[in-house]
């Protein structure tokens, strides 16, 4: 810790990476979503809370159940990636922090019954679904994150119990050739920081 990654790391991970819209066929092995998933549960959240949860559709079968609730725009590339994410948050993580947050027994009552709990969880959560981007980029997979979906639909078809809820979704694989628009300027530091 403490040493400043190379330059090809920052560039795979942030300087060169981009939304990635059309994808090969080259498969995503369920292997490397386990060890994308080891890397990317190593990232901070409240209290280790770990509130996301994961839903890899990597079937055609999957990825057909998803396929009314997305938006015309995410349909044809969202179905030819192979493996399109739901990134969701479970209502009730507070389960777990025995397991998660062990050296504090009175963890659990600081979230359970709280008006607030979604709130926390989706904040963590999403948290989480960047950990998702940036472990997959350094893994060498290409990302294709959106929120062009009918969240209610989505979460009828996959969570019908209303304890996870979907976020956002992020499309994993390798793209194929060199079709991304051009990157979109971003806000410069005077703008978005205050140093104080």
């Amino acid at each position: 810790m403490g040493r400043e990654i190379d330059a090809a790391a920052l560039d795979q991970i942030f300087l060169s990476a981009r939304t990635r819209n059309w994808w090969s066929e080259r498969p995503v092995p369920d292997a490397q979503l386990r060890r994308l998933y080891d890397i990317l549960e190593m990232g901070p959240t409240t209290s280790n809370t770990l509130p996301a949860r994961f839903v890899f559709l990597a079937t055609r079968e999957a990825k057909r159940r998803i396929e009314p609730a997305l938006d015309e725009g995410n349909r044809a590339k969202s179905m030819q990636a192979p493996v399109l994410t739901i990134i969701a948050y479970d209502l009730r993580f507070y389960e777990f922090l025995a397991e998660t947050f062990p050296h504090n027994r009175e963890a659990r009552s600081w979230f359970e019954g709280k008006p607030d709990i979604d709130r926390t969880a989706l904040r963590n959560g999403t948290l989480q679904g960047a950990y998702l981007i940036l472990a997959a980029r350094a893994l060498g997979l290409d990302c294709g994150p959106m929120s062009g979906f009918d969240e209610a639909m989505v979460n009828r078809e996959f969570f019908p119990d209303g304890r996870w809820r979907a976020n956002f979704l992020c499309a994993l694989g390798h793209a194929e050739g060199d079709t991304v628009f051009p990157r979109l300027p971003r806000l410069p530091f005077e703008t978005a920081c205050r140093v104080l």
